[in-house]
């Protein structure tokens, strides 16, 4: 081989040694740039799985916590409902058991002290009583001249009838005052007392 032809040989040898060391240069330059590349991606997408996740988490617990709400807003009114059913249910057994007792000898004797209860409270000189049909026939029979003996005011059965089961509502004279204690007006008042104790059956004595 001539001396050109080595010459040659030498520095094209040099040459693509020098590109072969530039080549894998680059190539580890490359190799390190997408190995940070991918790191960062990865890192990225860690926090961007991690935000996610806690979102989700966040709104999964929120969704908890308003189904459990939901849950015992439903259950407390459900137990307020079954409250109210009993608490009807006790009264409308009541007004059968009344409307029974109206027609035994022993209510006459109630709706006496119904009247004198009414009287004595409005402390008029002279009262008007308002009740059904049957007891006005009752109290015209001479049984209200004997109350109003008994509590030495003028007493006088109303023109007019009231629907009522039984007892009587009480006027003034001059129409003032009216005195409810027909057994209706009773019942209304005990509803309060029947809720209290249909509250302490189903909620022990916090209800």
């Amino acid at each position: 081989m001539s001396k050109v032809k080595q010459g040659l040989a030498a520095i094209a040898n040099e040459v693509l040694e020098d590109i072969r060391k530039e080549s894998e240069a680059i190539i580890r330059k490359a190799e390190k740039e997408s190995e940070e590349s991918l790191q960062t991606a990865k890192n990225e997408a860690d926090r961007t799985y991690k935000t996610v996740l806690s979102n989700c988490s966040s709104k999964t617990e929120a969704e908890k916590r308003r189904i459990e709400s939901l849950t015992q807003v439903e259950k407390r009114n459900r137990l307020l409902k079954t409250k109210e059913e009993l608490v009807d249910s006790a009264f409308n057994e009541t007004q059968v058991k009344l409307k029974t007792f109206v027609k035994t000898g022993d209510y006459h004797g109630c709706l006496v002290d119904l009247i004198e209860e009414a009287a004595r409270k409005m402390g008029s000189k002279s009262l008007i009583v308002f009740v059904n049909s049957a007891d006005k026939e009752w109290l015209l029979d001479g049984n209200l001249n004997n109350l109003s003996k008994k509590l030495r005011i003028e007493l006088t059965v109303a023109e007019e009838t009231i629907d009522c089961v039984g007892g009587c509502k009480v006027q003034t004279s001059n129409e003032k005052v009216l005195y409810d204690n027909t057994y209706e007006n009773r019942m209304e008042q005990l509803k309060p007392h029947l809720r209290l104790e249909v509250a302490q059956i189903l909620f022990g004595k916090e209800g």
